[in-house]
């Protein structure tokens, strides 16, 4: 069975950092091309950070210098590290690995609160 387990996520002071994880399973992980977005309440969701299948990393503007998504495909996880963490930043954090239409694959999502 194929799926995506994201963890890491809290509740974290503003200026703090997290680090979230997505760990695959039932998958080549590394033939994927690997994306996190967030929803926060009230709003769409919207991509975060992606890791292409040619290796291109790319983020949102709202995130630049941030957030960093990285990838150990021996541990078949990605993971998203965020830094200068601010208020705005509070949602719930989505990972996604996509092959393909068919081969397309969403983790359950967690919770980043960003409060003081």
């Amino acid at each position: 069975q194929r799926q995506l387990v994201e963890s890491g996520g809290g509740l974290v002071q503003p200026g703090g950092s997290l680090r979230l994880s997505c760990e695959a399973s039932g998958m080549i992980f590394s033939i994927y091309a690997k994306t996190w977005y967030r929803q926060a309440p009230g709003k769409q969701r919207e991509l975060v950070a992606e890791l292409t299948r040619g290796g291109s990393r790319n983020y949102a503007d709202s995130v630049k210098g941030r957030f960093t998504i990285s990838t150990d495909n021996a541990k078949n996880t990605v993971y998203l590290q965020m830094n200068t963490l601010k208020p705005e930043d509070t949602a719930v954090y989505y990972c996604r690995a996509r092959l393909n239409d068919e081969y397309d694959f969403w983790g359950q999502g967690t919770q980043v609160t960003v409060s003081s």
